[in-house]
């Protein structure tokens, strides 16, 4: 009897921890309570290599966002120390205050690797708020922790929310919340995708994007 019942109260919270599991990892839709804003290329320019063409780093076929850039390339501009990148960035819709959210779906070949592939720009001390950087196939916020295992290879929706008034911002994948980390200081704010190299990068980096959104909580 004593055995009996012991087992069947381990059976239940073996069934309430298995759906509280499942409800936490249910996907949402992050968008909820948002309004879309309008976005063409008069809210976003292209940053590549200063010595080449954007052609050469950049096209947009068909409702998709590709970018490529190589490890050798040279930086945004002459004089800049940073690596070498081909971004959207979304300069229209700078910001200082306000709840704000970025939704694209994003694609990273395999081979891809050492490479950020979306930030939100702007911190104090720091230049970035977030950055999602990718090595050998795993996802990160900055170098930790993990997000995903492992991202090549197919489309995934990508959902940040940048809250400015409390400070904080949360990360969906596939409408689930993977991270909410606190903010990181600054007064202006706007998002970024597309590849810029960061330490052992590999010499070819390339990200796609489409169906990106910026929306605003009114």
């Amino acid at each position: 009897m004593g055995s009996s019942f012991y087992h069947n109260i381990c059976s239940l919270l073996v069934v309430v921890l298995a759906s509280t599991q499942l409800a936490i990892g249910e996907p949402t839709d992050p968008t909820d309570g948002f309004v879309e804003l309008p976005f063409n290329t008069s809210f976003y320019h292209i940053q590549k290599p200063y010595d080449i063409p954007v052609d050469q780093r950049y096209s947009f076929i068909d409702g998709i966002h590709k970018l490529w850039v190589y490890s050798t390339d040279k930086p945004l501009a002459k004089n800049s120390p940073t690596n070498s990148r081909t971004e959207i960035i979304i300069q229209g819709y700078n910001y200082s205050s306000g709840i704000w959210q970025f939704e694209g779906y994003g694609f990273v070949p395999n081979g891809t690797s050492g490479v950020c592939i979306m930030q939100v720009f702007g911190a104090s001390p720091h230049a970035t708020t977030l950055m999602l950087r990718l090595f050998n196939g795993t996802l990160s916020y900055y170098r930790a922790p993990v997000l995903v295992s492992n991202i090549y290879d197919r489309w995934f929706r990508l959902n940040v929310i940048h809250d400015a008034d409390a400070s904080k911002v949360t990360v969906y994948i596939d409408g689930v919340q993977v991270i909410e980390a606190p903010g990181r200081g600054g007064k202006y704010h706007y998002f970024k995708c597309g590849v810029y190299s960061q330490p052992d990068a590999s010499y070819y980096m390339e990200s796609r994007w489409k169906g990106i959104k910026i929306l605003k909580k009114m």
